[in-house]
């Protein structure tokens, strides 16, 4: 033959066919909204550093997730920013902190939706850090106990599912136990098992007012160089209990998400993190990019790549976008 039989053009060239032979698909029962909720704040403010997105005041959160149930998105996850922080992050597991206030609305208000408490003390103590510090040093072990009282108390306010973001060795296992002793053997945990120590965390850190007071974070978060390591982390998080595996950031780490995917049969979820949200949104502001088009085709790189749940601020225009189609 003077040309090959197959052409693989056939199978492009109408959108219904392109639709019925498409291989993924992202939908709302995939995405899960970040939500910022900060103690004392009288009304919703912006974050300069992340358009669209608002630290809220328990009267604008309730209103802002009826809203976003009614656009069809089914869940959130709750970030807390404290008026006081202390050097134990002693606001993170108070029973009236403010996630905890949040949770507890939001279970009487809008009971249809899913809710999940980030568990970490980084937004909560005075040094930035994501667990007590001693001698200059995050101390791994006197922070399990810290994290466990903070989750138990996130399912005690009304959080539907926990997630560990500190990176500490052995937090899910301390978490696991934590909440079995209190009475909440159900209550899954979705570990942020491979969290990168990257520089794409930057606007999500300004919004939350979580960088640390002195050093970084390499030192518990993973190098972005490794991941080898990264199925490791995840496999300890397995063995301890973890219902759901995370691998964060998402778009520079597709490829860590693809072997999890492959190594484990575990949910795995991807945070498409502020950073690549913000890209995203400058691009856009400035007319370089179709934001619409190129939001789906990020979220269809986290899902292609193996991921079961995404975490997206793209959660809310997407669930609209979906309406109007």
């Amino acid at each position: 033959m003077s040309f090959p039989a197959t052409r693989m053009r056939r199978l492009r060239g109408h959108a219904t066919l392109r639709s019925l032979v498409a291989e993924t698909a992202v939908t709302l029962d995939d995405l899960v909204m970040p939500l910022f909720v900060a103690q004392n704040l009288a009304r919703r403010e912006e974050i300069p550093g992340m358009p669209g997105q608002f630290r809220h005041s328990l009267d604008s959160l309730a209103d802002h997730v009826k809203s976003l149930r009614d656009c069809g998105v089914k869940a959130v996850i709750l970030f807390g920013i404290p008026t006081a922080k202390d050097e134990t992050g002693s606001g993170a597991y108070a029973p009236d902190g403010i996630v905890q206030q949040a949770l507890a609305r939001l279970r009487r208000d809008v009971p249809e939706m899913y809710l999940m408490g980030d568990v970490c003390l980084c937004e909560y103590t005075s040094h930035g850090h994501c667990g007590l510090v001693k001698d200059g040093c995050v101390r791994n072990d006197a922070t399990l106990e810290l994290l466990a009282k903070t989750a138990v108390s996130q399912v005690e306010a009304g959080a539907h599912l926990v997630a560990p973001s500190d990176m500490a060795d052995g937090r899910v296992g301390a978490i696991r136990a934590a909440l079995d002793e209190a009475g909440f053997p159900e209550t899954p945990i979705m570990s942020y098992a491979a969290k990168y120590a990257s520089a794409y965390y930057g606007p999500f850190r300004d919004a939350a007012g979580s960088a640390p007071a002195f050093g970084d974070r390499r030192s518990y978060q993973m190098d972005p160089s490794c991941s080898r390591q990264a199925l490791r982390e995840v496999a300890l998080d397995v063995e301890e209990g973890a219902d759901i595996v995370m691998v964060k950031p998402a778009l520079a780490y597709l490829d860590i998400i693809h072997a999890v995917r492959e190594r484990f049969d575990l949910p795995v979820a991807a945070y498409n993190v502020s950073g690549e949200y913000s890209m995203v949104k400058l691009a856009a502001a400035h007319g370089l990019i179709n934001e619409e088009a190129v939001v789906r085709e990020n979220l269809l790189s986290m899902k292609r790549a193996g991921a079961d749940i995404i975490l997206s601020y793209h959660t809310e225009s997407f669930a609209r976008q979906f309406q109007r189609q």
